[in-house]
């Protein structure tokens, strides 16, 4: 298979606004094909080694996920220290606000402890201001001013002294693979995007596409 990574461009002095706007095009795109990608393949879409890369330029929604104003309105909500750790493209909000509705935001953040928070931006309206929360927040938030026919890109930030857990036994991990099978947060690549890791996270897992391996070797027949 092979990947769509390009080589990342030069961060540049864009505002967040144009950003969004690079990745305006690919969202359009992505909602017109029919069938419509799975959700699942739309998680991670700031990875360039992730399944999404296959669908999309990864660089791009990377730097949106690391604009610094974007970020700087993270840190008054979880702190000074925060790492990137995934984010999702939903085609339609409706299907994110009945994940919201549902309480399943948060159930999957293998995070120790769980805290973080979610930035939602509309990438067809890049003048929009994104709507940030924390994950307390989010519960009791009132998001009826999003169109829930219009894409909606979720992004997750936690706070860097939250640990990472890696262990797909443990139980966010665990109901993730049940629930979301196609998903695997454990091998997830994180960015630290401000500050310092103050809780020993692994940011070397994850940072390179899954070498194929040939099946094998069969015994000889007798």
């Amino acid at each position: 298979m092979k990947f769509a990574v390009a080589e990342r461009p030069r961060l540049d002095s864009s505002t967040l606004g144009e950003r969004v706007e690079a990745i305006q095009a690919t969202v359009r795109e992505l909602a017109r094909r029919r069938p419509r990608p799975r959700q699942e393949r739309l998680s991670g879409m700031h990875n360039p080694w992730g399944q999404a890369a296959v669908l999309a330029n990864a660089w791009r929604f990377l730097d949106v996920c690391e604009d610094a104003r974007l970020v700087d309105a993270v840190a008054r909500l979880i702190g000074p220290d925060i790492v990137l750790w995934d984010s999702e493209l939903h085609l339609q909000a409706g299907s994110y606000l009945r994940f919201v509705d549902a309480g399943r935001e948060g159930r999957y953040w293998p995070a120790t402890p769980l805290a973080g928070a979610v930035a939602l931006v509309a990438p067809v309206s890049p003048s929009r201001a994104p709507i940030l929360l924390d994950l307390v927040s989010l519960a009791g938030a009132d998001l009826s001013s999003i169109d829930a026919m219009a894409p909606l890109y979720v992004i997750r930030y936690l706070p860097a002294t939250s640990l990472f857990v890696r262990d797909p036994r443990a139980s966010a991990n665990w109901a993730a693979m049940q629930e979301q099978p196609l998903i695997n947060y454990a091998t997830r690549p994180l960015w630290l995007v401000r500050g310092e890791d103050r809780a020993g996270n692994d940011f070397v897992t994850g940072f390179a596409a899954a070498v194929p391996r040939w099946a094998a070797i069969q015994p000889e027949e007798r």
